[in-house]
């Protein structure tokens, strides 16, 4: 990915402030890369509960990591406060992928960035099945396939 195609804090629709904790710094002194996903998985579903209504413990439906990726651009470190950067890169019938953007608070320069894709499932029957629409509506705003 060339310099020109990384996102900037101006390609995402909505942020969640998350503070670096101690156990999240490797041997090297910064935040270790799987913690990255970590932080990906609790921005998508933190958005998912607050304006979706995503029931995580009771729900019929839930979402299903099935993809996700990882850029690293600039090392973070614990005590460090973080914005999560969140956007809608598709949206399909029982899937979405997600774009999230990890950046220190209230700086312009990206740290990390990928991709997050989720399939909704009958938790029941573990089959996929349309994304509920209270939550593709949720979603909607966030899209920028359809810019």
């Amino acid at each position: 990915m060339s310099e020109s195609e990384v996102p900037g804090r101006d390609d995402y629709r909505v942020f969640y402030p998350i503070t670096t904790r101690w156990m999240d710094n490797d041997l090297y002194g910064h935040v270790n890369n799987v913690t990255y996903y970590s932080y990906f998985d609790t921005a998508v579903n933190q958005y998912l509960i607050e304006a979706g209504g995503l029931d995580i413990h009771n729900g019929a439906i839930v979402g299903f990591v099935v993809s996700s990726n990882c850029s690293y651009r600039r090392p973070i470190a614990f005590p460090e406060r973080i914005e999560a950067g969140l956007r809608v890169e598709r949206l399909g019938n029982s899937s979405v992928q997600y774009g999230v953007g990890i950046f220190r608070e209230g700086e312009a320069a990206i740290c990390a960035h990928g991709a997050f894709v989720h399939v909704f499932v009958n938790r029941a029957e573990n089959r996929a099945v349309p994304i509920p629409e209270p939550i593709r509506v949720a979603l909607e705003p966030l899209r920028i396939d359809a810019d």
